[in-house]
């Protein structure tokens, strides 16, 4: 039984270098801005539940396609400055970001 099951899993084996430990890395390292930008897409969607907005309607008043929004309400974006303020002034909301 016990060849068996070490052939079973040779023949079913991946040679490919896992990059779970590099990905954990990156997740650390980037840690502080990926829960501002969680913050700042659950304050979008807030405003969208509020205001009756679909993605489209949000896309049209950021002047982007509704597939950007989509990476916006992920919590993945890594924001600029410049984009924050953009998306205050053109959603009317005010502090995505407290300071």
């Amino acid at each position: 039984m016990r060849k068996e099951t070490l052939e079973f899993l040779e023949k079913h084996s991946n040679n490919e270098v896992s990059s779970f430990a590099k990905e954990a890395a990156e997740r650390k390292a980037n840690n502080k801005w990926q829960k501002w930008s969680r913050h700042i897409a659950l304050k979008i969607v807030d405003f969208m539940q509020e205001n009756n907005f679909s993605r489209n309607e949000v896309a049209t008043r950021l002047g982007v396609s509704p597939q950007y929004v989509s990476k916006l309400l992920s919590g993945k974006i890594n924001f600029s400055l410049k984009s924050i303020a953009e998306i205050e002034e053109k959603l009317k909301i005010n502090d995505l970001v407290e300071i």
